[in-house]
């Protein structure tokens, strides 16, 4: 048992049998009164955001997360299937906990998955992947109507905003998190 105080961002929490992870916390010391611990979580199985807020000083279960590098093998239909690159097992995960990081997963890319007591919680990806564009409208040189922007499929079949200039074939960098347009690789 641990108290609010140790709280930080990342850190997975056992509530009333649940696992909660901290998106964002905040010690709050009003003027009157005693001082707390505004949270943001986000729960391991349903990815469901709530906001709650504990007394400063209270005690808190922290859930024991294991968090290691996999590769990312093959889709098989129903499983994600990542391979432990110390020990070569592969680790079927199923689409509803891969999430979003499906769209910008690249076959032999690696990933960050956090597992408790053998259970995958979560994948995360790296900031930023490098993925090349399969397909994109060519872009009018005179057409600023959509502020310079043009949507463009990548090869993992994510949809994403590029600059007008961009062309098919290019390679790009683009943010896991919001799936925007960072820029062009050069190789």
């Amino acid at each position: 048992m641990a108290t609010t105080n140790d709280i930080k961002n990342g850190a997975v929490l056992n509530l009333d049998g649940q696992l909660w992870s901290v998106i964002e916390f905040q010690h709050v010391k009003p003027g009157k009164g005693g001082a707390f611990v505004r949270t943001k979580l986000r729960n391991a199985r349903s990815q469901k955001v709530v906001d709650k807020t504990f007394n400063a000083g209270t005690k808190v279960e922290f859930a024991t997360v294991d968090r290691r590098d996999y590769q990312f093998l093959y889709n098989d239909g129903t499983d994600f299937v990542f391979m432990d690159n110390d020990t070569y097992e592969q680790l079927p995960i199923p689409a509803d906990i891969v999430g979003d990081a499906s769209k910008y997963l690249l076959e032999n890319g690696t990933a960050t998955i956090s597992m408790h007591e053998g259970e995958a919680l979560q994948v995360e990806l790296p900031a930023s992947v490098v993925l090349e564009i399969t397909y994109t409208e060519p872009g009018l040189q005179g057409d600023r109507s959509s502020a310079g922007t043009k949507p463009a499929t990548v090869e993992t079949g994510a949809e994403i905003q590029v600059p007008l200039f961009v062309e098919q074939g290019t390679r790009i960098k683009v943010d896991t998190r919001d799936g925007s347009y960072l820029g062009r690789v050069n190789d």
